[in-house]
């Protein structure tokens, strides 16, 4: 095969921009600028920390299903570590959320990284509220009894419907969990292809 043969294939043209885009040492940097050692940084790493466990402590119950979580002393370890890990991953998330809202960090052409941080959010909730009604215990029955009818007055129980448990349950362990961590893998490397938005300039003001 020639060399304009080799130029021409989809899987030439898609390395190279991949190559361009993000070369090693984006991907994996050995430094970073000052302006990156700051504590809203420090919630972003918890975020990602604690959405592995999360991930971890989540197949683990998976694996092992609800009556052994309920009845042994270990599955409720699990449990609740898979518990406290959400409500890090959400405590982390919202500080992170906030601080890059007051940074303005959709500068420099960074929106798309800015909007997938948006959107993981709106997807945790939703993971977080099926995980809820998916505990097989008079808690979930309470949550999901409490909602059906303002998820059903916005025409949406058509599709969704909270007392379905296997349906809550699917949608935690699978659609919606892998929805989560496919925007987060994207906003790493969005993050990566653009960098650390930079600080404010001292008198500077934020473009509309």
């Amino acid at each position: 095969m020639s060399t304009s043969e080799i130029d021409r294939q989809w899987t030439t043209r898609l390395r190279r921009r991949v190559e361009g885009k993000l070369p090693p040492e984006k991907l994996l940097p050995d430094t970073q600028p000052t302006y990156v050692s700051s504590w809203i940084y420090v919630f972003g790493i918890a975020t990602l920390s604690s959405l592995g466990v999360v991930i971890g402590t989540g197949c683990i119950l998976a694996l092992r299903g609800p009556q052994w979580w309920h009845g042994s002393a270990y599955g409720h370890f699990i449990n609740s570590m898979h518990l406290w890990s959400v409500e890090i991953f959400f405590f982390a998330m919202v500080v992170h959320l906030w601080g890059k809202f007051a940074m303005a960090a959709w500068r420099g052409g960074r929106a798309l990284t800015w909007m997938t941080g948006v959107v993981t959010f709106l997807v945790s909730i939703g993971a977080g509220f099926t995980g809820y009604v998916s505990q097989s215990n008079f808690d979930s029955q309470w949550i999901s009894t409490q909602a059906k009818d303002g998820i059903n007055a916005t025409g949406a129980g058509a599709y969704f419907n909270v007392l379905n448990l296997g349906q809550m349950l699917m949608w935690h362990i699978v659609l919606l969990p892998l929805g989560a961590i496919v925007l987060t893998g994207m906003h790493v490397l969005m993050v990566r292809i653009k960098g650390v938005v930079p600080p404010f300039e001292e008198g500077a003001e934020v473009a509309e």
